[in-house]
C-alpha cells in the first residue's frame, strides 16, 4: 500500500547499530539487507552475490570510476562499497532496503539521492547514539574484542560523528537494546504509512 523506502541507519562504532537493524530484519519480512560488494577475498561457504559481490580491485576500480557505488569505503586495503544498482533492484521489486553505513557513507548516499528522484524520495536516514562518550566507552570495553589503541580511535571518530547527527531525518539516544529496536520500529512504521508513498485507491 505504500512506496518502498530506504531505511538508513548510522552510529558511532559500538552503539548497538547492527543489533538494531538484526531486530528490524527478523521482524520486517519485506525489509532486505543490501549485499556489500568488496575487493577481499571470499571466504569458505561465502557464495558470490549472496554473502557479498566479490570483485577484483580492478573491477573495483572500474566501477567506481563509472559512478556505480552510492558509497565505498578502504578499510586494511580492502575496499567495500554499495552498488547503487543493487538497492534500485530491490526497490523495483517493492521491498524496502535496510543500509547499515557509517556517517560518511550516509554523507556519500545523500549526496547521490538528491541527484536521483527514485533514490530522494524513498531515503530515510537514523543516527544512533549513546547519551555521553563515556557511556560508549563502557559498551565497547564490555566486548572485550578490542584494544586500547582501537578503543582510543573508535571514540576519537565518535566524537567526530556525534557532531553531525544533524544531517539525519531521525535522532535515536540510545537506551537499551529493546527500547532502541522499538523507537527504530515505530520510525520505520510512521515513514511507511506517510501519505506522500502511499499507493492507495479506495475501493468503491
Amino acid at each position: 500500500m505504500s512506496a518502498p523506502i530506504i531505511f538508513l541507519i548510522s552510529a558511532p562504532s559500538g552503539a548497538g547499530k547492527t543489533t538494531v537493524c538484526n531486530a528490524l530484519l527478523a521482524t520486517n519480512p519485506n525489509l532486505r539487507r543490501v549485499v556489500t560488494s568488496t575487493t577481499r577475498p571470499a571466504r569458505p561457504g561465502e557464495r558470490h552475490g549472496v554473502d557479498y559481490h566479490f570483485f577484483s580491485p580492478e573491477e573495483f576500480a572500474r566501477r567506481l570510476a563509472a559512478g556505480e557505488f552510492l558509497e565505498h569505503a578502504s578499510v586494511y586495503d580492502r575496499s567495500y562499497g554499495t552498488l547503487k544498482s543493487s538497492v534500485l533492484e530491490l526497490l523495483a521489486a517493492g521491498h524496502d532496503v535496510l543500509l547499515n553505513i557509517d556517517v560518511q557513507g550516509a554523507a556519500s548516499v545523500r549526496q547521490v539521492a538528491a541527484n536521483d528522484p527514485v533514490l530522494g524520495r524513498a531515503l530515510v536516514t537514523v543516527f544512533l547514539t549513546p547519551e555521553t562518550l563515556a557511556e560508549l566507552e563502557s559498551r565497547l570495553r564490555s566486548r572485550g574484542s578490542d584494544s586500547e589503541e582501537v578503543i582510543a580511535r573508535r571514540l576519537a571518530e565518535a566524537r567526530s560523528e556525534a557532531g553531525r547527527w544533524g544531517e539525519f531525518d531521525y535522532l535515536v539516544v540510545s537506551n537499551t537494546r529493546a527500547e532502541d529496536s522499538r523507537r527504530m520500529q515505530a520510525i520505520y512504521d510512521a515513514e511507511r504509512l506517510r501519505s506522500e508513498r502511499a499507493v492507495f485507491a479506495l475501493i468503491p
